[in-house]
């Protein structure tokens, strides 16, 4: 199964440009947050992260929405 996150950094943003791509490429679930990508406790991801199954795929729209560096993903 496809699981998506879409996340935006600021209350003012709008989700809606991740949650088409999200839904065009077939996330039956999707996962969506509004915190800075800076924050260490994100809810919303650990809860897509708790949700998922073997054989599950995370998505995203664009990587920085995951993380926002190569040590932060990891």
């Amino acid at each position: 199964m496809l699981v998506g996150y879409a996340r935006v950094s600021t209350q003012d943003q709008n989700l809606s440009l991740q949650l088409d791509a999200l839904k065009e490429i077939g996330c039956h679930k999707i996962f969506t947050e509004k915190a800075s990508g800076a924050q260490r406790e994100r809810p919303e991801l650990t809860a897509a992260l708790n949700y998922m199954r073997k054989g599950d795929i995370l998505v995203v729209w664009k990587l920085d929405r995951l993380a926002r560096s190569l040590k932060q993903l990891i």
